[in-house]
């Protein structure tokens, strides 16, 4: 049985926690943010999870990270 290949995409847009629980970053921060207020920048800054009905899915497209 040959190693299970890790989804490079996959595993450059989420980290692995302590706890095993999956980090990634907000949507909606890349460009058009003049129209965008400031509490939602900064909102966008801090990091957010993957919810735990991805989560299965994610991990099994990373099976080493």
């Amino acid at each position: 049985m040959p190693k299970m290949k890790t989804k490079r995409s996959v595993a450059k847009r989420f980290k692995v926690t302590g706890t095993g629980k999956l980090k990634r970053s907000k949507a909606f921060k890349s460009h058009i943010l003049t129209k965008k207020s400031a509490k939602t920048k900064r909102n966008l800054r801090k990091a957010g999870y993957v919810s735990s009905t991805q989560e299965k899915t994610m991990k099994e497209l990373m099976p080493y990270v």
